[in-house]
Formats: C-alpha cells, sequence, structure tokens
C-alpha cells in the first residue's frame, strides 16, 4: 500500500463505532480506522495532529505491549499508525458519508489530521485462492462472563443477575432496542457444550451488536437498529449451505435449514474452545459455583446436565475471562481509588509532564503514574504486582485503576472466527498460524479457521464517573422493573430458530 498514491476509489466503506470509522480495500486484505468527533467540531477539530497520532499510537502500543500479553500474541492484531495524504482523506469522507448508519452521523470523519491505524481486514483474512469460496467470518461481542463478588457492591441482584442481562431490560426500557436478547455471556464462558450451544443460538437469533457474519469481507448478516423486522433466514441459509453442505448423505435438498444452523453453532463452539496451537489443559471453572450462573438466563441450573465444565486454559475465551476478571472491586469499589489518585493529581500537578514520543512529538500526559500511558512494560508491571491490600497509597490505587481499565478492554472486546473451507486437494501448508477444523459428520472436507481478538482500544481514565453512573442507572432499572419487560415492548422471539422448524416439517398421512 502506497500511502502517497492512495486512492479513494479504492476504498470501501466498511463500518463504524462511537469513536472511530472503518474503510476496506476493494482487492488488499486490508483497513484504515480513522477518528471521530462530534458534528459541531466539523470546522474546528478538537485535538492537533500531533494529538491524533499519540492517540492511534496510544491504541497500537495499548494492544501490543499490554493485551497481547495478557490474551495471547497469536489471537492479537496490533497494526501500526500511517499518516495520509490529506486531500485522500476529505474525498474518502465525502465518498462514504452516504452510506453510513443516519444514527451514527452526529459525528464526523477526522479530516484535518490525516491519521490512522493500519490494520489487516480480519473479515476477508488471506487463506483462501480467488477461485475457491469466500471465506466466512463471525464476529461475537461475548461481553463480560463472571458475576462479581466483590464486599463493596452495595445490591445484591449484581451477585445473581450478570451485568449484560441487566443492561439489556435497560436498553430495551429506553428504546435502544425493540426485543430483549436471551444470550447470557456466563453461558458462553461456562465451557459447557450444552450451555455454549444454547448460548450461540440467542445470539444469532438477536444479533444485537453483539454478532455479526461476514462473507468475502461483506456483511451477511446482523442487527437492524430499532427494527422489528426479523432475520431473513432464506437469505441467510442461502449463504450458509455451501459451508456445510458435506456429511453422511447430505446433499443440497436433504439438508434441514435447522441442520444447517446447528452446525454453524457447532463449528463455532470448537473454534472458541481451541486455542490456536496445541492443546490446552482444561481448567476448572475459576469464579466458583455461585459466579458462573445468571439467574436471567433461561438455561437454569436444573436443566443443565453436567454444570460449567471449565474452559481450556489456551483458548479464546479462557485468556479473555481471565483478563476481564483483574476487576476485583467492580465500580463501587474501584470509583473511590479513581477519586484518591484524581486528588493526587490536584495536589501535585508538575506530575501532568510532557513526554516526547519516538516520533518527537510532544504529548502532555499524567508520567509517574502513567494515568493516560505510555502503554509500556512498565505499565503492565504495574498491574501485575498491584499489591492485594490497600496501603493507602496512590500507587496502589492507580494500579486497580489500571487493572479496572484493562478489564473493561477486555469485557468490551470482539472475537473473530474466520472459517475456509479447503479442497481435497489442498494440504497443511499456509496454515502455520490456522488450524483444521473438520465438519464433525465426516471426515471431509474440512474448515481452516483462524480466531483472533479485536476492539482493544484502552478505556480513558476520566471515563470511570460516567461507567459509576450507567451502572447505577442499570441497576435501579432492573430493581424497579422486577426483570419484566416495559409495557408494550416485543417479548423475545426465536424466530430464526423456529421459522427453520417450521420450515423442515413434514406432514404425514396415515391410513385410517
Amino acid at each position: 500500500m502506497e500511502l502517497d498514491k492512495m486512492d479513494e476509489k479504492e476504498w470501501k466503506y466498511h463500518g463504524e463505532g462511537n469513536k472511530s470509522l472503518v474503510v476496506s480495500h476493494v482487492q488488499l486484505s486490508r483497513v484504515l480506522r480513522l477518528l471521530k468527533y462530534p458534528a459541531e467540531n466539523s470546522e474546528n477539530p478538537p485535538q492537533t495532529v500531533e494529538q491524533a497520532f499519540r492517540q492511534i499510537q496510544n491504541i497500537v502500543d495499548f494492544s501490543s505491549n499490554v493485551m497481547s500479553s495478557l490474551l495471547g500474541e497469536k489471537f492479537i492484531h496490533s497494526g501500526e499508525v500511517v499518516k495520509l495524504p490529506l486531500e485522500f482523506v476529505r474525498q474518502l469522507s465525502i465518498k462514504v458519508q452516504h452510506q453510513r448508519p443516519a444514527w451514527r452521523c452526529d459525528k464526523v470523519m477526522d479530516i484535518y489530521s490525516g491519521c490512522a491505524l493500519c490494520l489487516p481486514n480480519l473479515t476477508s483474512p488471506v487463506l483462501h485462492l480467488p477461485t475457491h469460496t469466500a471465506p466466512l467470518c463471525i464476529e461475537i461481542k461475548p461481553k463480560c462472563g463472571f458475576l462479581p463478588s466483590s464486599k463493596h457492591i452495595s445490591k445484591d441482584i449484581k451477585t445473581k443477575v450478570c451485568r449484560f442481562c441487566m443492561h439489556q431490560h435497560y436498553k430495551v426500557a429506553n428504546g435502544k432496542w425493540k426485543r430483549l436478547s436471551l444470550y447470557c455471556p456466563l453461558d458462553l464462558f461456562s465451557g459447557n457444550r450444552q450451555r455454549m450451544d444454547f448460548a450461540i443460538r440467542h445470539l444469532i437469533e438477536e444479533p444485537q451488536n453483539n454478532f455479526k457474519i461476514f462473507k468475502g469481507g461483506q456483511c451477511i448478516y446482523s442487527s437492524k437498529e430499532v427494527s422489528d423486522d426479523s432475520m431473513d433466514l432464506n437469505a441467510l441459509l442461502h449463504h450458509l449451505r455451501p459451508y456445510f453442505l458435506h456429511g453422511n448423505n447430505r446433499i443440497n435438498s436433504h439438508m434441514t435449514s435447522k441442520t444447517v444452523l446447528n452446525d454453524l453453532i457447532q463449528v463455532l463452539a470448537n473454534a472458541l474452545l481451541s486455542g490456536g496451537g496445541g492443546d490446552g489443559e482444561v481448567v476448572t471453572d475459576t469464579r466458583g459455583g455461585g459466579r458462573s450462573f445468571c439467574e436471567a438466563s433461561l438455561l437454569n441450573k436444573e436443566r443443565i446436565r453436567h454444570g460449567s465444565a471449565g474452559l481450556p486454559s489456551d483458548s479464546v475465551l479462557f485468556r479473555i475471562l481471565q483478563t476481564q476478571m483483574l476487576d476485583t472491586l467492580d465500580i463501587e469499589g474501584l470509583f473511590p481509588l479513581y477519586r484518591r489518585v484524581e486528588q493526587h493529581l490536584q495536589d501535585f500537578p508538575k506530575e501532568r509532564g510532557t513526554v516526547w514520543s519516538p516520533a518527537s512529538l510532544p504529548v502532555c500526559v499524567r508520567t509517574r503514574l502513567q494515568v493516560e500511558g505510555p502503554y509500556n512494560e512498565t505499565f503492565l508491571e504495574k498491574l501485575q504486582k498491584c499489591p492485594t491490600e490497600d496501603d493507602g497509597s496512590v500507587e496502589y490505587a492507580v494500579a486497580k485503576v489500571h487493572q479496572y481499565r484493562v478489564a473493561m478492554t477486555a469485557k468490551d472486546c470482539s472475537i473473530m472466527v474466520a472459517l475456509v473451507p479447503r479442497s481435497e486437494e489442498e494440504g497443511d501448508e499456509g496454515l502455520a498460524t490456522q488450524r483444521r477444523l473438520r465438519d464433525f459428520l465426516s471426515p471431509r472436507p474440512a474448515l481452516s479457521y483462524s480466531v483472533s481478538i479485536l476492539d482493544l482500544d484502552p478505556k480513558p481514565f476520566d471515563s470511570i464517573p460516567s461507567q459509576l453512573r450507567l451502572d447505577q442507572k442499570i441497576v435501579s432499572c432492573y430493581l424497579r422493573t422486577g426483570g419484566a419487560l416495559p409495557k408494550g415492548s416485543p417479548s423475545p422471539h426465536s424466530g430464526i430458530f423456529t421459522a427453520a422448524e417450521r420450515e423442515d416439517c413434514t406432514l404425514l398421512f396415515h391410513p385410517v
């Protein structure tokens, strides 16, 4: 990719989140992630070129120096900061504007700094020949996989119902979503196949922004924002069938819709339990019996045959869960420590010094405590060697804040599972970082797969007060409604699977 010869015609809109917009190259397996800021600042950018560069470099450093060590280097793609021609960025902004969702247009793309993060396009991995079936990529945002047990928790419901399930009621009550999702992260992180299958099924049923399917880089299945329309079953099955046609006497006309969806679930569960190399030891669930079951999950303890089986120690779910559990105090226990750090910074303003980056760009940060970086080995060491007991020091407080922010990143990350069909003649070469995933009903053909973790930005230090306020709103809403849906809201439904089962029905006539 030659930065001085960038052409906006070679790039297309890919998607966006709250803080950045992503475009993908039409041929190369590359994406560019550009910053966004409020539309009212479109004429006056809120930060300088140097600040924009440092913001993106912080993302790279946090991913490569901190999260990579905690989650496993094999799962992480940190990318690199690039400086783009400003004219290219401006023309690109004009091109993608009409493709953006209306509800995202309260923010505009940064067209002033020219800074961007260049990453591999994980929805279109380079694992296949052009003549072969396009890769199928599934993006899952698993969310928090355990119940807190901190002594600082003021509402007992937080130790019984998981954050995701409570947050669902808050979002439905506030009109963010029309229907409640029946997905529960504690089921997915259990390691028990029955619970995992149940969780993945409900991610498919009600994807919201927690589940997407891409084919050859194009999103073919996701949530329709604030829409009552069910997903198009036939369109989804049309895309999925070619990947799951093989097995014991399976042919296109006899492979039921339910079988296709169940095959997808099995393949995803296998990938999430894999380690991407070698067989990991299965670790008994470290959350404790009471912390691994959510009372809001429809798959309650009585219906589970084997309880919580635990996760392989080298699996992507295990690494994410262990990092999430760095949050030992809960936001209620952490907030007083945040205030301690804030007070210290007010008392000793000189600790808000200036650090010179490798690119000789001056950046104002709170240096000794590394409140906003730099995200290096020293930062990682501080959070890993944090004392278990509070000694009243600001060093202890800032280490716990570091742990919490890292845990929050792990709670909000995404997992990308790429599936590529392999033909009979393909060997194992070229799959150094991928593993073969065979069809579980037949030894041939196989699916090559890779598992990656993305969305690993550091959570801002100054966002902790707003996180406490949100936590209080979510818990209050759930307690106020008793976990019941607001009047007039549609009840959760099993649209995709119910339709698949209905489609697969056969009517038999018996002579009387």
